[in-house]
């Protein structure tokens, strides 16, 4: 029961923590149709800005902060640099994203070293919010959930309840039109690409404090938040959410449960023949919980292609 328990909310806050990076990309290619290749470079920047700023300040000061720097960063990257290229295609769109990643990257190992760096969160936070079993849940935890929460209630409101929202949808869907009607769509599409660099800042300067901060961090979330994205539906906000927490529960299960498919197969009398065979059959679930974003992107492309929430069309 302890098992079931702690893996549950481990999955779900592990998840929410992806819903904070993956929201971003699913935003920027909802309403630019951009796929972003360094966005979860933002998420590590929102990181050591934190970082910087909890040691100059305070954390909350970092917490606050570092997503505007981040945004204000995605916001110059989309003005002077896809905005040139936009034109030519995603072959060309992804390339210069793929390049920024490697250049955050080397900047960041230039600046604080190739090593993690002491990024805590306050002692104001650093408290067990309940027992389980005799075990202390870090209260943390529960506060990178309730963030989360609260972003993705934001963003809906925002999107669908406010003329802001309406006008980004408006520029998405017929953007000539909009132009026509008097609305700067370069600026808004500039303001989408800013806010999605934001969202992933906001979720470095709140997992970072928690995770190691080191200058891997991108490339660690990067391909799984793309798997999110792929599983959701492209551009849907609401489909990340649900494969985000999916696949955070599902990793946290596979990381603590040590079956074999050997084991499995002994149910139905097959247990020795595969005991034989070895090889995959009899290795752990735990060892190989790194795949299972993948296999699950698998079946649910291999049933619906278009993605949980995606759009047939």
């Amino acid at each position: 029961m302890e098992f079931l328990i702690v893996s549950t909310m481990n999955g779900v806050i592990y998840g929410m923590l992806l819903f904070m990076v993956s929201a971003g990309l699913t935003l920027i290619f909802g309403m630019m149709g951009v796929l972003n290749f360094a966005h979860a470079s933002f998420y590590m920047l929102g990181a050591y800005f934190a970082y910087t700023l909890s040691g100059l300040f305070n954390f909350w000061v970092g917490l606050i902060v570092a997503p505007l720097l981040v945004g204000l960063i995605g916001v110059l990257v989309e003005r002077y640099m896809l905005r040139r290229i936009h034109r030519f295609g995603h072959a060309h769109e992804l390339l210069l994203t793929f390049g920024l990643a490697f250049i955050f990257e080397e900047l960041v190992k230039l600046f604080y070293g190739n090593y993690p760096v002491n990024y805590r969160m306050p002692d104001s936070l650093n408290f067990a919010a309940f027992n389980v079993f005799g075990a202390d849940y870090p209260f943390y935890r529960i506060f990178i959930g309730l963030i989360a929460v609260a972003m993705f209630a934001l963003l809906l409101i925002l999107l669908t309840r406010t003329r802001i929202g309406l006008v980004v949808r408006g520029a998405e869907r017929l953007p000539q039109m909009a132009q026509a009607l008097g609305h700067n769509v370069p600026l808004v599409f500039m303001g989408v690409f800013g806010t999605g660099a934001a969202l992933a800042g906001l979720g470095g300067a709140v997992a970072g404090a928690f995770f190691p901060t080191n200058p891997n961090m991108a490339l660690e979330l990067g391909v799984i938040v793309f798997v999110v994205v792929v599983v959701g539906g492209l551009g849907s906000l609401a489909g990340s959410l649900i494969a985000s927490v999916l696949i955070g529960v599902f990793s946290s299960f596979a990381v603590g449960l040590h079956w074999t498919l050997a084991g499995a197969l002994s149910w139905v009398g097959l247990g020795g023949w595969a005991e034989g065979v070895g090889g995959l059959l009899t290795l752990p679930l735990s060892s190989i919980s790194g795949t299972v974003p993948f296999l699950l992107m698998l079946i649910v492309l291999l049933v619906r292609p278009a993605g949980l929430m995606g759009s047939k069309n």
